[in-house]
């Protein structure tokens, strides 16, 4: 089993920076989420910022969540989305 969320910040970017519950800290990206059916709610900023962890994921207010395993195995380490950001 993969690690799951402790913890979430909401970037302005459409981005999560996620905690791991083994310490990791990683980006997930949600970009590509914001086309599809309960997600396209995520596309109003000050909503999107309402993320919060619960049960290992992240969800917001209105019952849209990401699969733990989805967010562990889709999302970079921070330190490298922060390396690439300045390349």
């Amino acid at each position: 089993m993969n690690p799951r969320v402790t913890d979430v910040i909401p970037q302005e970017d459409y981005k999560l920076k996620l905690v791991f519950s083994n310490g990791e800290q990683r980006i997930y990206d949600c970009r590509h989420l914001l086309v599809f059916g309960v997600f396209k709610e995520l596309n109003n900023k000050n909503y999107f910022k309402m993320a919060k962890p619960m049960y290992g994921t992240v969800v917001w207010p209105h019952n849209q969540d990401i699969c733990p395993d989805t967010l562990y195995l889709d999302s970079k380490p921070a330190d490298e989305e922060i390396s690439s950001k300045s390349a």
